[in-house]
């Protein structure tokens, strides 16, 4: 069957490391690059019969993540953090370079290899840190758009890397080639701009139209990886291109339903590009080299780590954006594999070197949601020994609280709240780390403090120990609970009001004596109930009693007998 049987083979043992990775709570990526693994090098390769083809797929992969991240991100929001995208880029490039090739060169390596090496991992991840942060549910923080906006400036990077790292004993005839590959690029996202935000607009009311939702999924998909393509042959990268797509699709009213639609395919291609990643690691080579690939992993972490914190605090961030930069950003990405392999290819680099900077990458992004998920907690203990930074209060002086409302989160869920909240002439002040939202709050006039709300001190600057009522609405289950444990330890006998997303989460947060949770799937299918019953003409007070009747035998159930 060839790569059909391939394909089939890959989805399987994704599933199976997806289902361990889970049970383990941990990324589902991690479970991803292991079924790789497992797949490529223990078994000798004899299950894939064309391992080259299921790479070529999984570059379809990476171009749909970056496509419905442009959709879900536009110009506008990304206009805030350019300086940092642009500039802090390129000097965090020239530095980690400069790292990577003086390991290089204290190796004995040529100087032309030790170039390479620090080219290639001195690009992170945007698969993996992407990841990441949606399943640790921070897309959206003002970390993330600065490091979404670096990953983009990297991914520009690849274009003229790819073009001088060949001529590195000859760069007087890469410049001029360099020089025309900009040219092309400019006019290229001209072009995009003018075409886009006249043509896709229209074509896309004119496909809804016909009320076919294939024909639109066909339709959104096409333009995706058809500009991506357009974009590769201009000479820019196929991923970047496919950003591109996605923001001039951003400014449509159909990108919410793109969006949905192309959800799913970017997850199935998603998990063929981290199995073809863990396939490519050989644990042989990495035996054998153990101390080199260990050592070398070592530098490029706490390097590129020093490098990208200190990038994020000379452009003026402060808090614990530079600390989410440099446990984040640390690891090598995967166009080191594209670079390695041109190198590779073109006779620039020989195959040690290449395996070198294969082992470093691949255990550098396994090991991103370990080290990134430690920036809370490592964050709050560095706010213990140090003195604390001003906090970003609007719409309020901290004084004047006294007998309000805190609400953590000012997401769909929060801003409901709010409106109640504002229009009964309740006093309350909202905790908010997503900086669209924040910007919101503070056009609206509404008492926000920009921070996370797990945090003692942003709790403490919202007027947690004055409070009357403490209202989490943020969806991630693990937040909410952080939020609680939190505020259970500041303030044992306040009231908390809480979202749970699921039965499981309801039950911790039911451990930590936290009673007031709101299960949203429940109450939607309640009142859907209600809504359809008053359609058959049943009283209203008896849908009342049997909607109340069955909220509380639902939540009793879950409380046990002893509460």
């Amino acid at each position: 069957m060839g790569i059909a049987a391939d394909i089939a083979i890959i989805v399987s043992a994704g599933f199976l490391g997806a289902v361990l990775a889970q049970r383990l709570r941990q990324p589902l990526i991690l479970g991803y690059i292991l079924a790789g693994i497992v797949l490529g090098p223990m078994t000798g390769g004899r299950l894939i019969s064309d391992a080259h083809g299921v790479e070529l797929l999984a570059e379809i992969g990476v171009a749909l993540l970056l496509f419905a991240l442009g959709i879900e991100f536009s110009l506008k929001e990304l206009r805030p953090v350019y300086r940092v995208a642009v500039w802090g880029t390129t000097l965090q490039l020239l530095l980690t370079v400069a790292v990577g090739a003086g390991a290089g060169l204290a190796l004995g390596w040529p100087w032309t290899d030790a170039v390479w090496f620090g080219a290639c991992v001195s690009l992170s991840s945007t698969m993996v840190i992407l990841k990441t942060l949606q399943a640790r549910g921070m897309l959206g923080t003002l970390s993330s758009r600065v490091m979404i906006g670096m990953l983009l400036v990297q991914d520009l990077a690849v274009v003229p890397l790819l073009i001088l790292l060949p001529k590195l004993t000859d760069l007087q005839a890469g410049l001029p080639q360099l020089g025309w590959a900009v040219a092309r690029s400019v006019l290229f996202l001209g072009l995009m701009i003018i075409v886009g935000t006249r043509v896709i607009p229209w074509l896309l009311r004119r496909i809804s139209r016909g009320d076919s939702r294939e024909l639109f999924l066909l339709t959104v998909t096409g333009l995706g990886l058809g500009i991506g393509f357009a974009t590769y042959k201009v000479g820019l990268s196929f991923a970047f291109g496919a950003f591109v797509a996605g923001l001039v699709l951003s400014e449509s009213d159909h990108a919410h339903q793109a969006l949905s639609d192309i959800i799913p395919l970017r997850d199935l291609f998603g998990l063929l590009f981290f199995v073809s990643v863990g396939m490519l690691l050989d644990p042989g080579y990495v035996r054998g080299h153990l101390g080199l690939v260990l050592g070398l992993v070592a530098v490029v972490a706490v390097a590129k780590g020093l490098i990208c914190a200190g990038v994020g605090r000379l452009f003026g961030y402060g808090n614990v954006v530079p600390l989410a930069l440099g446990l984040t950003m640390f690891q090598a990405g995967e166009f080191a594999f594209v670079i390695g392999r041109v190198g590779l290819d073109t006779g620039s680099i020989g195959p040690d070197l290449y395996s070198t900077i294969m082992a470093v990458t691949l255990v550098t992004m396994f090991a991103t949601p370990f080290v990134s998920g430690a920036t809370g907690p490592l964050y709050s203990v560095l706010k213990r020994h140090r003195r604390a930074e001003p906090l970003q209060t609007i719409n309020f002086e901290r004084d004047s609280l006294r007998g309000h409302v805190v609400l953590a989160g000012a997401g769909r869920t929060g801003r409901q709240v709010a409106l109640v909240l504002g229009r009964l002439g309740l006093p309350f002040v909202t905790i908010e780390l997503d900086q669209r939202r924040l910007e919101a709050c503070s056009s609206a006039g509404v008492a926000v403090v920009y921070g996370d709300a797990a945090h003692p001190v942003v709790l403490e600057a919202a007027g947690l120990s004055a409070a009357r009522l403490l209202v989490i609405t943020t969806p991630a289950p693990v937040v909410t609970l952080d939020i609680a444990r939190r505020a259970r330890t500041l303030r044992p006998d306040l009231h908390i009001v809480a979202r749970a997303d699921s039965e499981s989460v309801l039950e911790d947060l039911h451990a930590l004596g936290v009673y007031e949770v709101v299960l949203p799937q429940l109450e939607a299918g309640l009142e859907i109930t209600r809504q359809a019953l008053l359609h058959l003409d049943v009283p209203a007070a008896q849908i009342e009693r049997y909607t109340d009747d069955v909220r509380r035998e639902f939540y009793a159930s879950l409380r046990g007998p002893e509460s």
